[in-house]
C-alpha cells in the first residue's frame, strides 16, 4: 500500500491545497473570484474573519503544502512532479508578500491556488510511484 511517508505526503499535499483554497475564499477584497465561488457555495460567512486567513491561514495551508511537496520528493523521486507541486504554493507565497503591492498580484495567486488543486487532482486520480530503485536512487 503506503508508506508513512507517502500517506503522510499525500494527506498534508490535499489539507494545504484545500486550506488555501478556502482561506481564499474568506477575502473578498483580495481575491474577488474566489470569494464568489465561496459565497455561491455557502461560505459568505468567512468574511468576518478575513484578516486571519490571509495573514495567517492562507501562508500557512501555503507552506504546509510546499513542504508536503519537497517531502514527496523522497518518496517517489520525480523531480518534474515536485517541480509543479511547488510551484504552486511558492507562487502563492510570493503573491501574498513580495508581491503584494503590484496589481498583477492576484493573478499570481490565483494561478498559485489553481495549481495547488490541479496537483492535488492528478495526485488522487494518478498517484506518484517511485521511478528508480533503491540502488540507483542517491539520497
Amino acid at each position: 500500500m503506503f508508506s508513512p511517508l507517502e500517506l503522510v505526503t499525500r494527506i498534508g499535499d490535499k489539507a494545504g491545497s484545500i486550506g488555501a483554497l478556502v482561506s481564499a475564499m474568506g477575502c473578498a477584497m483580495c481575491f474577488p473570484a474566489i470569494a464568489s465561488l465561496g459565497a455561491a457555495i455557502g461560505m459568505g460567512f468567512l468574511s468576518q474573519w478575513e484578516g486571519v486567513f490571509i495573514n495567517t491561514l492562507l501562508p500557512l495551508f501555503a507552506v504546509l503544502a510546499l513542504a508536503m511537496n519537497i517531502l514527496g520528493w523522497f518518496s517517489h523521486r520525480q523531480w518534474q512532479r515536485t517541480l509543479i507541486g511547488i510551484t504552486g504554493p511558492v507562487l502563492v507565497l510570493l503573491s501574498l508578500y513580495p508581491w503584494f503591492q503590484y496589481g498583477w498580484s492576484s493573478y499570481a495567486t490565483y494561478t498559485g491556488l489553481g495549481l495547488m488543486v490541479a496537483v492535488s487532482i492528478w495526485d488522487m486520480v494518478s498517484p506518484a510511484n517511485k521511478r528508480c530503485d533503491d540502488e540507483t536512487c542517491t539520497a
